[in-house]
Parts: structure tokens; C-alpha cells; sequence
């Protein structure tokens, strides 16, 4: 990867085409480690609207222990959200230019640590699932905090509820064939806003079924170049604060 590119799409910086990539890339992985997760465990971990809901049904069944890893579930994707931020904000206060890279180094290191620490679990099936659900509810409230962050809550990529509600405005728009207009009111489809909606429905489309493929042919080692990605496209920024602090540094005597 060409080192400015990977500095423009994850440096504090912005451009809307440095989003849109990064977006597109990271709903790969989103979808790749959601796919390849649900093999693992059975359960999706990308977004919390399943596991709220299971909660309510097993609430009703009388399943607490279920009601539990449900709420539990959540407070993951919360708390990796409040990582985020908290990262965030501390790299902002020290104007780092690896803001949002610091982030996406905690998440490769995450992900390293799923791909490497998965087979081991697995032989401990008590702390296998949950210990596995809360990782993946973590990287993916991570990922998803830090996306909306660096886009002003434009881009989402780890669901695609959203993407896909809002594609289906943009075709309605495009289809629609009175082109006699009401004041006030906006019929034309935002042609951009198609691209980068069915980019991210394709990324994650596209990650999904290249997780579930390593998953299925080799296991959790398939999420490391998941891991190295992620790593790749953080580390000049990262390294760029690196070398700042470097020079910053008084000489020794």
C-alpha cells in the first residue's frame, strides 16, 4: 500500500474521498469478521438490534443465562464505542495525527489476538463463546465509533440497515419519472451518494463472503490478514507521531 495513501486515509487530515475509501475498506472487514465470527460462535456480532432482540425473546421464555449474554453482548459493542471516543478525544487534546489511526492499531491488535487466541478457546467451550462474542462485540463497536467519528456520522460500515434504507430512497429517486417538482421539494437521486451506499453494501457483501470462505477452508488464521490490513492502513500516521516525538525529544548529555 503506497505510503501517502495510507497516510491520507487514516491521518486526522479528512477529505469525503479519504472516508469513502476507508469506509469501503472497513465494511470488508466488518463483513468478513461478522461472517466468519457467526461460524465460530453462531451469533452475529456486527450490530446490536439481534441481540437486543433475543434478549426480549428469552426474557419472555424465562432464559436468563441467555437474557444475560444478550446484554452482555451489547455492553461490548458500548464499551468498545467509549473506547473510541476516549482515544479519540486524548489523541485530539495532544493533536496526534494518528487520532483515528490509534484506533484502527487497537482493532488490527484485536483482531491479531481472535485469530491467534480462537483455537486455543475453543477447547474451553465455557469460555470459548463468551469470551469470543464479547471480543467481536468490541472490535465491531470500535470500528463502527471510529468510522462515524472521522465521517461526521456520514459512513457506516459495520450494518447495512441503514445503507441499504437509504439506497433504496437514492433508486426511488432515480426511478422516479415526473420531473415536474413541487417547491421545496427534491426528487433527483445524489448519483455520488448511490456510488458510496452500494460500495458499502458490496464491501460488506464482499468481506462477508470471503470470511465465511477462510473461516470455512482454514479457521481463525484466515482473520489475520484481516489483522494486517487494518494495521496497514493506521501505521504511517501512527508512525508520523512517532517521529514528531522523536524530534520533540531533548538530547541526552
Amino acid at each position: 500500500m503506497p505510503i501517502q495513501f495510507a497516510r491520507q486515509l487514516t491521518g486526522s487530515r479528512r477529505s469525503i474521498q479519504a472516508d469513502r475509501r476507508l469506509g469501503w475498506l472497513l465494511a470488508f472487514v466488518a463483513g468478513a469478521l461478522n461472517a466468519g465470527g457467526f461460524l465460530a460462535v453462531r451469533q452475529y456480532t456486527s450490530h446490536v438490534t439481534g441481540s437486543l432482540s433475543s434478549a426480549a425473546d428469552h426474557a419472555v421464555l424465562g432464559h436468563w443465562d441467555l437474557v444475560a449474554d444478550g446484554v452482555i453482548a451489547v455492553l461490548a459493542f458500548l464499551l468498545g464505542a467509549l473506547c473510541c471516543a476516549l482515544l479519540v478525544n486524548l489523541a485530539r487534546r495532544r493533536q496526534l495525527r494518528s487520532e483515528f489511526a490509534i484506533v484502527l492499531l487497537l482493532e488490527a491488535g484485536l483482531i491479531l489476538l481472535f485469530g491467534l487466541m480462537g483455537a486455543w478457546l475453543s477447547h474451553h467451550e465455557t469460555l470459548f463463546v463468551p469470551m469470543t462474542v464479547l471480543l467481536l462485540c468490541f472490535i465491531m463497536g470500535l470500528q463502527n465509533a471510529v468510522i462515524t467519528k472521522l465521517s461526521n456520522a456520514v459512513i457506516r460500515t459495520t450494518h447495512m440497515t441503514g445503507v441499504v434504507t437509504d439506497l433504496g430512497i437514492e433508486l426511488g429517486r432515480l426511478l422516479y419519472v415526473n420531473r415536474r417538482e413541487l417547491p421545496g421539494l427534491e426528487v433527483r437521486a445524489d448519483r455520488t451518494r448511490l456510488r458510496v451506499l452500494a460500495g458499502l453494501l458490496a464491501a460488506f457483501s464482499g468481506g462477508g463472503l470471503v470470511g465465511a470462505w477462510g473461516f470455512d477452508r482454514h479457521g481463525y488464521v484466515s482473520t489475520l490478514p484481516l489483522a494486517a490490513l487494518v494495521a496497514a492502513l493506521a501505521l504511517m500516521p501512527a508512525l508520523d507521531d512517532v517521529r514528531q516525538w522523536l524530534k520533540a525529544a531533548p538530547p541526552h548529555d
